[in-house]
């Protein structure tokens, strides 16, 4: 019984001290999120439109990245957007760049990823903003005349936020985040705990650490089954930081954890079909892989 009892007292400590540590961020993200999701969702998705009237492809692909990584819409919300972005003129390069960096990052797990600190945030925005670059660039070299995706049964989806109070939507909206993220960011705390009370961080350090590929592809594996929800991740990715994780490896994990997450691969493969569905995967797979190696030896 004493056992049960010091470890519950030194897993309460490590809880509250990771929860304190990113309560915070979390806070600030969801204010933010919904505040982007209620008042500017809408300019947001009416520029990516906008990008009917630009000449260059590369410049479409270049923009389409940057307004996919500041829409705050989830996988399920961006592919019916997707499909009226298609219907209206947008080429399958600009919507493959805009979904991929979509997928990867938004607003809100921006504010979430600052708790990773400074490097770890530039490194995320960057990385993200790159690979989808990269998708749109790989489906113009390779499917120049052919469609990458199919869109047929999609509608765009009904806007949530149409209470004529803005404040009451904003509310609304913010209710609805703390639902989606709450229990995610609680489970994400407990685990950091439990990582922290029961995994020495010389095993970090040997799974993960230095420059070696071995642990960008470790991380690149795990961040496969493991990554369920942004917000939960950070905890663990900040308990795995600071003992000994290279930031090569966290760029993998971050790249492979929204990419394959399981409710996203389910929203893809009814797009993408499974050829183009397993090109997706390898893509990421290579990417993240590549990506995490490229940060290990600048930094």
């Amino acid at each position: 019984m004493e056992i049960f009892q010091r470890e519950f007292i030194y897993i309460r400590y490590y809880f509250i001290r990771q929860f304190t540590q990113i309560f915070g961020y979390w806070v600030a993200g969801m204010l933010i999120g919904s505040a982007i999701s209620v008042f500017l969702k809408e300019k947001i998705h009416g520029l990516v439109k906008g990008l009917r009237s630009v000449t260059g492809k590369i410049t479409g692909i270049v923009l389409a990245s940057v307004l996919g990584i500041l829409s705050p819409l989830c996988m399920y919300g961006t592919i019916p957007i997707a499909a009226s972005f298609s219907r209206s003129g947008i080429r399958d390069e600009w919507l493959a760049s805009f979904m991929m960096s979509s997928i990867l990052l938004n607003p809100q797990l921006i504010i979430y990823s600052a708790a990773l600190g400074t490097r770890a945030l530039l490194v995320r925005i960057l990385t993200c903003f790159l690979c989808g670059i990269l998708a749109g660039i790989m489906i113009l070299l390779f499917y120049r005349e052919k469609s990458f995706f199919d869109f047929s049964g999609f509608e765009e989806p009904k806007n949530k936020d149409t209470d004529p109070n803005p404040f009451v939507r904003y509310l609304k909206n913010l209710r609805r985040n703390l639902r989606a993220t709450g229990l995610w960011f609680l489970l994400g705390v407990f685990l950091s705990a439990l990582f922290q009370r029961y995994v020495p961080s010389e095993m970090v350090t040997k799974m993960f650490g230095g420059n070696e590929a071995w642990g960008v592809l470790m991380a690149s594996t795990i961040g496969v089954p493991l990554y369920v929800c942004g917000g939960g991740t950070i905890p663990i990715l900040q308990s795995w930081l600071s003992n000994g994780m290279s930031l090569g490896s966290a760029s993998a994990f971050m790249i492979t954890g929204p990419a394959t997450k399981i409710t996203n691969l389910g929203a893809l493969k009814t797009v993408l079909g499974l050829k183009h569905f397993l090109f997706y995967w390898i893509f990421v797979i290579l990417f993240s892989l590549l990506s995490g190696i490229m940060v290990n030896l600048i930094f």
